[in-house]
């Protein structure tokens, strides 16, 4: 009985003592694609939202955001399957609709940032039809995109590819085989901003996705550096840039997003 005992109290205090342990720096959890209300609740994060405490219906502003579009709508939708409300995007054609977040002052000009995203469909047409879903721009050239991709005719897929445009660097989009973007699935995404090396590496599903990551002279093929802006806005959302597409319009669901100095994980 009293061994009975002891061990039942070595156990608890086992289990107390792994509850309460933190994360370490740059660790993150396992995937958990449903999401909830409430989970920016008690975060110390350099923004968060969950859409938990927004009424449904269409926005155009939260808690420290507010909206862009062109073609395009936001809206607060609850989804029963996932118990949570989530931001459902709608744009037609090549229309763009984003959540952007502005003064954003990350430290070292560096930030680590996570969305949970659905994307009904993605476009088969034209060819080498460019979508972006995260784009980050500041005090100087360019506008950074860390999570795109786009529809390679020879492949018959859309591939997650990192990507830049208007910069010295021009237009590119590093693609990668390895990397399908699969509709109509929930998936969660981490991409980090490294200014140290202009570095953006990519995690889906909390697996590192190594062959995305681009930095200061290795991207998608450009001939001369590729450079950071001095960061102020994030926007998060859709954007299809050639005309005519098919399907002709696109529903994007996002969950969940988070960005700070620090791994905040899935």
């Amino acid at each position: 009985m009293r061994k009975t005992r002891l061990f039942a109290a070595l156990t608890a205090l086992l289990a107390a003592t792994t509850a309460a342990a933190p994360a370490s720096w740059g660790s993150a959890p396992g995937p958990d694609h449903r999401g909830g209300d409430r989970t920016c609740a008690h975060r110390h994060l350099m923004f968060c939202e969950d859409f938990a405490t927004l009424p449904g219906g269409e926005t155009t502003r939260g808690r420290g955001w507010t909206t862009e579009t062109a073609g395009g709508t936001l809206s607060v939708e609850r989804d029963a399957s996932r118990h949570s409300k989530h931001l459902r995007i709608r744009t037609q054609g090549n229309g763009k609709a984003f959540l952007r977040v502005d003064g954003v002052r990350p430290p070292a000009n560096s930030f680590w940032g996570r969305v949970r995203l659905h994307v009904d469909a993605f476009p088969t047409a034209p060819d080498w039809a460019h979508w972006t879903m995260v784009e980050a721009t500041g005090e100087g050239p360019g506008y950074i995109r860390p999570l795109g991709g786009q529809y390679v005719p020879d492949l018959g897929r859309n591939l997650w590819g990192v990507g830049s445009d208007g910069g010295p660097t021009g237009d590119w989009t590093a693609w990668r085989e390895s990397a399908p973007a699969t509709a109509g699935v929930w998936s969660c995404v981490e991409w980090r901003m490294d200014a140290s090396d202009n570095r953006i590496s990519v995690w889906i599903d909390g697996k590192p996705k190594p062959e995305l990551t681009v930095s200061t002279r290795d991207h998608g093929g450009a001939d001369t550096d590729f450079v950071f802006p001095k960061f102020d806005t994030v926007k998060i959302g859709w954007q299809l840039y050639q005309g005519n597409p098919s399907p002709s319009s696109y529903d994007v669901r996002l969950d969940d997003i988070a960005l700070d100095g620090r791994r905040i994980g899935c």
